[in-house]
């Protein structure tokens, strides 16, 4: 089914999923969502299963004709969005009429916005993932960023979600667009983006090969994202990170959220187009919880990163983990409710 027109660029946007899971032995990268938090609730909160493939839209975004009525969410970074010179609310559902224009701005916090549309962005898989891999030209819109005049169309919906767009598009009357009042993340269910990123990271497994002196600085000074970031992996400019002595290694198995560090000393942390092997020594690994919120600093931003043990890094994950499938049933009840009335 047509989903929507692409009528104008923004900087960087791209169909991405979770990623390609079970191909990293052959040399390919997961890849997928630099905030797996945003994407999951986006598709979450317009009845999608959580891999289903959406727009990762980065810093300022596009303008999307929709051809046909959509049920939307919109969650991560704010880039000023509006339907008819009217704000869209986030973190919510949002229905769309057919020949609305979806205005994505410049950021007011945070990165990457992430666009999702009931029944998910209906690109082919490759490798068991729609996500898009530009530095090989693999997966999602035929492996590169979107431009102008691209059309992509929306999966099949649910039966829940068809009478929830059949009860919305009754009430919208002549507006472009309305939110769905029966549900939404708040502020306190969602991560942090407008602060100051503090990342908790657990001791890496070269850790005792560097100078005391240069673990102290990497825990109590701060680093700056430097402009030649990308969802490969982000450079930092800081304190310089001295080892011992000089090392030679074999090339180990690196994941998103290692934290490398080359000869000049500045640490680089992998992102979710991070390579499947890497040789330089590594200093930490950033928890999981924290990589949201690390998928959304901008370059020229500083960081700061502080020690937790891998228990706590797991007891985190987990605690996330109930939130949202809490967040699932409820509103997976709401929408039965509502089928039901």
């Amino acid at each position: 089914m047509m989903g929507f027109e692409v009528i104008r660029l923004g900087l960087l946007t791209t169909v991405q999923d979770e990623g390609r899971i079970g191909y990293r032995r052959y040399g390919v990268p997961v890849g997928g969502v630099m905030d797996a938090f945003a994407s999951r609730a986006a598709n979450m909160l317009v009845g999608n299963a959580r891999h289903s493939a959406v727009l990762e839209i980065t810093m300022s975004g596009p303008e999307l004709h929709m051809l046909k009525d959509q049920l939307i969410s919109i969650c991560g970074a704010d880039l000023s969005v509006t339907v008819d010179q009217q704000p869209v609310p986030m973190w919510r559902p949002v229905l769309l009429r057919a020949g609305s224009v979806l205005r994505f701005g410049t950021s007011r916090h945070g990165l990457r916005a992430y666009l999702a549309l009931s029944g998910g962005i209906d690109v082919p898989q490759v490798m068991g993932s729609r996500s898009t891999d530009l530095k090989t030209g693999l997966g999602g819109y035929h492996g590169r960023a979107l431009c102008t005049s691209d059309v992509l169309g929306a999966g099949m919906i649910t039966g829940e979600v068809q009478q929830w767009i059949h009860r919305m598009t009754m009430q919208l009357g002549t507006k472009e667009c309305m939110a769905a009042p029966a549900w939404f993340l708040s502020e306190r269910e969602r991560p942090d983006y407008s602060g100051k990123p503090v990342i908790r990271v657990m001791r890496g497994q070269d850790i005792s090969c560097f100078r005391l002196e240069s673990v102290e600085q990497f825990y109590t000074e701060s680093y700056v994202v430097s402009p030649q970031s990308d969802r490969m992996g982000y450079r930092m400019q800081g304190p310089r990170l001295e080892l011992e002595k000089p090392m030679h290694r074999l090339s180990e198995a690196v994941t998103y959220g290692t934290v490398q560090v080359p000869p000049d000393g500045q640490p680089i942390v992998l992102m979710a187009d991070h390579q499947t092997i890497g040789g330089y020594p590594v200093i930490a690994q950033a928890a999981a919880v924290d990589l949201p919120i690390l998928a959304q600093v901008r370059p020229g931003a500083r960081i700061s990163f502080v020690q937790i043990t891998n228990e706590e890094a797991r007891r985190l994950y987990v605690k996330r983990e109930r939130e949202f499938h809490l967040l699932e049933k409820l509103i997976r009840r709401k929408m039965a409710e509502r089928e039901g009335t």
